[in-house]
């Protein structure tokens, strides 16, 4: 398993917090290694500004070069595997917290977007419907506990994870979103009668 590594530097924060950055890292992490020519192609992009934003998550260590695959002047990008995660909210500046909760914000509405398109075509993935296990459940935890329970999913995505040569040829990637909050009692809804 990798060992965690803990990204509070803001211009590391901003980086993975751009719109068209985060596109990039998906694209590379589903499909492999590519090219900033091909990146801005696939996903509509321009490819100088794909090479800068490239050379920006590559400064943090997000993505890094593929040497041996350069012929000439094409270089060819991979995202970098990592168990990456983030301060506290109580080690955070403000300006940290913006940049997590701008992200937080981003990646969560693009995991809506995804899991909408996978229901809208669900009917023709065949065997591969049925591929959406579904859990919500009401837990009464410890903050300690929560870091437990945190650990213990991270340790058991580790141990399906696979580098891209050992991916057997039926596989298909998966998105998996681990979220546990605190619940908070709703306000009582003030148009309801009190009977």
């Amino acid at each position: 398993m990798p060992e965690p590594q803990e990204i509070n530097d803001l211009e590391a924060l901003k980086a993975l917090a751009h719109p068209r950055r985060q596109k990039m890292l998906e694209h590379l992490a589903l499909h492999g290694p590519a090219t900033s020519a091909s990146l801005a192609r696939a996903l509509g992009l321009n490819t100088g500004a794909t090479s800068y934003h490239l050379r920006e998550l590559a400064k943090h260590g997000f993505v890094e070069e593929l040497a041996d695959k350069a012929h000439g002047r094409e270089r060819w990008w991979r995202a970098v595997p990592g168990d990456r995660r983030f301060p506290p909210r109580s080690r955070q500046s403000p300006q940290v917290r913006a940049a997590l909760d701008q992200m937080n914000r981003m990646t969560f509405d693009a995991d809506v977007e995804a899991f909408s398109r996978f229901l809208s075509r669900r009917e023709s993935l065949g065997e591969w419907a049925d591929a959406a296990p579904y859990s919500r459940s009401l837990l009464h935890l410890t903050l300690d506990e929560v870091r437990e329970f945190f650990e213990e999913y991270i340790r058991l995505v580790n141990r399906f994870k696979r580098d891209a040569g050992d991916v057997p040829e039926d596989a298909r990637p998966v998105y998996a979103r681990f979220l546990a909050f605190p619940a908070i009692d709703p306000d009582p809804d003030p148009d309801l009668d009190d009977e």
